[in-house]
């Protein structure tokens, strides 16, 4: 309807609404991170003063995984709850979503699973945003704006990045589409959740790039070819976690041997291969890569282990051992590639995460708040790339196809259901052209 005020009055009550909520959003999930990354950091410290936790890992799995089966069913999905209520509301989420997941990924750490920290930051600060929703009696399309908000400020403050919190919000629910209505939200929220955390005393770790060299043919060249095998390792890294759950699950009906099995043999194979160095986080691993040569097979002992730990059941998140994997890989590459260690480490960081979690431009941001603007041009390559070269999967099942990479996936599909989709229409065609499918996928 035409209203004869000016729409910039309209619009006061409405962005001064979405201040105040927002704002509330960023300051509970800041406040629940550092909480997190305080405990956190003393779970890694006692582990690494007492190694012989990582023993007690098939125990911590076995009790992480019974609590969520008999109090944690609801929200044992995590991001993919959110997600999932993001695109189709249903109920609030459980305010339990908050301690579960953050004892649970606090005693993995504690054990020496391979396991991130997003995760659990960014559940914590949906559940938190999804009780103000309640508390205010917010609609539908209200109540998924600040569930955005809440994922922002999880990740926001978890990393220190305010900038590539905002936009992970807005990305990560779809490839290739964002949502603008969201994004007054999603940007106080993630920016509220990082001072928050920061105002509490909780400091982040400080990566170097080193000196960025001026752009080149053979360095752009050279970040593109870069770019692709992040893109493909990120692809690996998703499909091999979703074929190891599934496969735990078809064979192990109950979920609490799941993580028992998985952390004897983790436990067995961190004694005896590798130790400490791809246990938890692996923050110093990461630093190390940033300023000398690392081990060239560090990457996929990391993937391994990663793959292992949260493939079987234990809880915390991907994000920071793919930054792992990005670094060492990276690192490995470097010399191959003729360019600069620190550069190349730093770009590994931020494209393998890109495109395992299809999210280049948030990756992007992120690079230049972690090293600077001049890594700029060379992150949005090598983000951009790893994008594409991902294809249409990744550590999100929930997120839906917003617009295809290249081939046809329809709108609205969940990468979960891609495959099946895929095998359908190669069926169709085969029925068609009354060829083999075996033929048509040789073609």
């Amino acid at each position: 309807m035409y209203s004869k005020h000016p729409e910039q009055l309209a619009l006061f009550p409405h962005a001064t609404k979405w201040l105040l909520l927002s704002t509330a959003v960023g300051a509970l999930a800041g406040a629940a991170s550092a909480v997190f990354l305080l405990a956190l950091e003393a779970a890694t410290s006692t582990r690494e003063s007492h190694q012989w936790l990582i023993w007690c890992m098939p125990i911590a799995g076995f009790v992480v995984s019974w609590l969520y089966l008999k109090v944690g069913q609801r929200v044992e999905a995590g991001n993919n709850l959110l997600i999932d209520e993001i695109h189709d509301p249903q109920k609030v989420i459980p305010l339990r979503m908050v301690p579960l997941i953050l004892g649970s990924t606090v005693l993995s750490h504690l054990v020496g699973a391979s396991v991130g920290r997003e995760g659990t930051a960014v559940q914590m600060g949906g559940a938190l945003a999804d009780q103000v929703t309640h508390a205010f009696k917010l609609k539908h399309e209200d109540r998924r704006i600040l569930l955005m908000a809440g994922i922002s400020a999880g990740f926001a403050s978890i990393f220190g990045t305010p900038l590539a919190g905002a936009l992970f919000g807005l990305e990560v629910l779809a490839i290739g589409k964002l949502r603008y209505d969201a994004l007054l939200a999603c940007v106080v929220a993630a920016i509220v959740g990082a001072q928050t955390t920061h105002f509490l005393g909780v400091h982040h770790t400080h990566y170097v790039a080193g000196t960025i060299p001026p752009l080149s043919v053979w360095g752009v060249t050279a970040v593109l070819l870069a770019g692709g095998v992040f893109g493909i390792v990120g692809m690996l890294f998703a499909d091999a976690t979703h074929w190891l759950s599934g496969f735990a699950k078809r064979y192990i009906s109950y979920a609490p041997l799941r993580p028992l099995i998985g952390g004897a043999l983790i436990a067995t194979a961190m004694w005896t291969v590798g130790g400490p160095r791809y246990a938890g986080l692996g923050i110093p691993v990461i630093v190390e890569s940033f300023s000398q040569p690392v081990a060239p097979w560090d990457f996929a002992a990391k993937m391994a282990y990663t793959v292992a730990s949260i493939g079987t059941g234990f809880k915390g998140g991907e994000v920071t051992p793919l930054f792992y994997i990005g670094a060492t890989l990276g690192n490995a590459m470097a010399p191959l590639l003729h360019m600069p260690v620190p550069l190349l480490a730093a770009l590994g960081f931020v494209a393998v995460f890109a495109g395992a979690a299809n999210t280049p431009l948030a990756c992007t941001l992120m690079a230049i708040e972690l090293f600077g603007a001049e890594i700029g041009v060379y992150a949005v390559v090598a983000c951009v790339l790893a994008y594409l070269f991902s294809g249409h999967t990744g550590i999100y099942r929930a997120q839906r196809v917003g617009h295809a990479k290249h081939r046809h996936v329809p709108e609205g599909l969940k990468l979960s259901d891609v495959p099946a989709y895929r095998r359908k229409s190669r069926a169709a065609t085969a029925s068609k052209t009354s060829l083999p499918v075996e033929e048509i996928e040789k073609s």
